[in-house]
């Protein structure tokens, strides 16, 4: 009787309606999810951590601790940094991936991405990128990197729109480069709740950091030379050569390797860590030449990139334990 009922005023109806609703927003959410997940290992988790332990390093770059706020404040705010990393990568990431030649490559290096895989329409994609967009801005504008968000904006119509990372390689590199800078500093800021404070040592510290990228950025490009090709994109190893980029990737994160520690003035402890993790990236660069190895390779760059953004905070205690 009670199943007769609910037959009669329609809640099996009901019920099979809000399933489907349910079902339809999980697959956006996982799609949305899909546009993002290659770089949270490039970007989202390594700018969290940047913007998170710069913020707490002031101490090593020469700042007034009275114009910061406390440790514990700044670690309150670490679901903020990734929020507002992962808001501005995602117009960007849509935007990238709904180009005809974008889901031509990633049809060969990434078919499970929305567009490939049939998830999502460019036209449906372009609207969701219409939309986040502005939202992006408008977070931006409440937790603090609006100038940051509106630089990324610029880079992304740049780099997608205008072709930036597809027509010159070193453009390409120096366009990342510039969005590492503005997703660094912009995570910094989110993390003060205040605008960036700046000092010679910070704005020294960000161009280190923008070279180290420009330098050696291209690991990523190795693994996606196939698809690459195929969208007739000009990226570092398909314009100067495999060989060739792979001795510079290698002499770049050598060298950088022995720099940053020197840079900071850091113990014999911390370069001897960088010297073997960069010596891994270096050997695996030269010598590891498959698919599967250079994506490897690229994940181990990232974990070397991390550890580099870590040398402040080891640079602070140092000084705090020198003051005991």
């Amino acid at each position: 009787m009670v199943y007769l009922s609910a037959r009669k005023y329609g809640i099996p109806a009901l019920v099979e309606d809000l399933t489907v609703r349910i079902g339809s927003l999980f697959f956006h959410l996982y799609s949305i999810w899909l546009f993002t997940f290659s770089d949270l290992k490039t970007i989202v988790c390594p700018m969290a951590l940047f913007g998170t332990v710069n913020a707490l390093s002031t101490l090593a770059f020469g700042v007034d601790q009275n114009t910061v706020p406390t440790d514990i404040e700044i670690l309150c705010r670490i679901p903020r940094v990734a929020f507002w990393i992962w808001i501005n990568l995602l117009p960007f990431a849509i935007d990238n991936q709904r180009q005809p030649s974008a889901i031509l490559e990633d049809g060969v290096n990434k078919p499970w991405r929305p567009m490939p895989a049939k998830r999502l329409s460019p036209e449906r994609a372009k609207v969701w990128m219409l939309i986040l967009y502005p939202l992006a801005v408008l977070i931006s504008n409440s937790f603090g990197a609006l100038r940051q968000c509106l630089a990324l904006v610029c880079l992304g119509v740049w780099y997608n729109d205008l072709e930036g990372a597809d027509t010159n390689c070193f453009v390409r590199n120096f366009i990342n480069a510039c969005g590492f800078i503005s997703y660094a500093s912009g995570a910094m800021e989110v993390a003060f709740s205040r605008p960036l404070p700046v000092s010679t040592t910070v704005v020294s510290w960000f161009a280190v950091i923008a070279a180290m990228v420009m330098t050696s950025v291209h690991s990523q490009d190795m693994p996606d030379q196939e698809g690459d090709k195929l969208r007739g994109r000009k990226s570092v190893p398909l314009t100067i050569g495999d060989e060739p980029s792979r001795w510079i990737i290698a002499v770049s994160v050598s060298a950088f390797s022995f720099f940053c520690p020197w840079f900071w003035d850091s113990v014999p402890g911390v370069y001897a860590c960088l010297a073997i993790l960069g010596a891994t990236v270096s050997v695996r660069s030269l010598f590891c030449r498959s698919v599967p190895q250079d994506k490897t390779t690229f994940l181990l760059w990232n974990l070397w990139v991390a550890v580099i953004y870590c040398l402040p905070f080891v640079k602070k205690w140092s000084i705090s334990l020198g003051g005991l």
